[in-house]
């Protein structure tokens, strides 16, 4: 079976809710039909929720992640942070997190035996010391925790012999690995829902599932959000090694399919939906969709790519119509939002693009949004 780039577009409105009859009511409704949202920038979280929201609100997000603790951060695909839903969790903690967990471990382990001379003791008591501080009290930031953890503090050497070699404290190395481990998390922030300062809480352990098991669940998952996609792109998303990708696509007997990029997969029974509206959708930096494949030119002009995405690969705001990028976004240090098309889309389109610039705006209200990874349009546009 033959599935065409205008089919694989058409997809998107419904299974990323971007079509607004097919828009979701809550933030972990969205979460869950993404498979996880981006989070290595905390705004692309409520961004991201929002362009897909009905009726879209800060307070909304805000609560699934720090009141509710229905939507969990984890360091998961491709050592990348992401907010999935708690039911998903596990599955994700198992599939992926936790062998990016041992390699963090491993990495600060050596990095602290190399630039200080300490050991596993050494920083399991540091770990414990963290939890029992954050076990008799609210939730502490990096600096509370370090002034009162004194091991915290402690410096190690970086670059050693090296012109811009220096100190650091182990703090955020140390939190950070807590967090991989899922034995502390991220909660609210010290500052807006754009900030990255968290605090920290003590976490709630997931349940450890058979890994097989759990790729199994994730690559159905994928398949049914993304799907069709190749096994390049199902192995760059999750991180997997060919022989792990190949023995989830089968656990789940996907189904061959032809795209234009050549062999793809789909689900048993996949029906691809009618054709949608039109429609526009301003979507954030570092967006699922966005980032969603390896291979993008079934929804991502090539001659655009320069503009939107930085030299590392990470996307910025983008700006679609009818399920391909067609330009990009920025908002302005005065909080204007501004988008340019670069593309001839017409006039349906900019009327759709202008409604929709609106609907974000008065999401953002006063907030200040600067993405964490810069490309050259959202600098261009941002600097009018």
């Amino acid at each position: 079976m033959q599935i065409t780039a205008a089919q694989r577009r058409a997809r998107l409105a419904t299974r990323h809710l971007l079509a607004p009859a097919a828009r979701a009511d809550t933030p972990e409704q969205v979460a869950d039909a993404l498979v996880g949202l981006h989070a290595t920038d905390p705004a692309t979280v409520y961004l991201a929720a929002a362009a897909r929201l009905a009726a879209p609100a800060p307070d909304a997000v805000e609560r699934a992640l720090y009141q509710d603790l229905t939507l969990v951060r984890l360091l998961a695909m491709r050592r990348t942070m992401f907010v999935v839903g708690r039911d998903l969790a596990p599955v994700v903690d198992s599939a992926a997190a936790r062998a990016v967990a041992a390699r963090e471990r491993r990495n600060l382990l050596a990095h602290l035996a190399d630039g200080g001379g300490w050991d596993a003791a050494w920083l399991a008591r540091a770990e414990q010391a963290v939890h029992a501080c954050l076990a008799e009290g609210p939730p502490l930031t990096g600096a509370e925790l370090g002034a009162a953890v004194p091991a915290l503090r402690e410096r190690v050497a970086v670059a050693v012999g090296k012109p811009y070699e220096t100190t650091q404290t182990v703090a955020s190395r140390v939190l950070r690995v807590l967090a991989a481990e899922n034995r502390i998390r991220r909660d609210r922030p010290d500052g807006s829902w754009t900030s990255s300062r968290f605090r920290w809480a003590p976490a709630e352990p997931l349940p450890e599932l058979p890994a097989a098991e759990a790729r199994a669940e994730l690559a159905r998952r994928w398949l049914a959000g993304y799907g069709p996609g190749t096994e390049a792109d199902l192995g760059w998303w999750t991180g997997w090694n060919r022989g792990d990708t190949r023995r989830a696509l089968a656990a789940v007997d996907a189904r061959s399919v032809r795209l234009d990029e050549g062999d793809g997969y789909v689900l048993p029974g996949d029906e691809q939906p009618p054709e949608p509206e039109p429609y526009a959708a301003l979507l954030p930096a570092l967006d699922p969709t966005a980032m969603g494949w390896q291979q993008r030119g079934w929804y991502l002009p090539p001659q655009h790519a320069a503009q939107l995405f930085d030299r590392t690969g990470n996307v910025g705001p983008t700006v679609w119509w009818g399920g391909r990028v067609v330009g990009g976004w920025a908002q302005r240090p005065d909080g204007e939002l501004v988008w340019r098309l670069l593309e001839d889309v017409g006039r349906e389109a900019g009327a759709a693009v202008a409604a929709e610039a609106g609907r974000l705006a008065a999401f953002v209200g006063a907030a200040r949004v600067t993405p964490r990874f810069r490309t050259p349009l959202e600098r261009a546009l941002a600097a009018g």
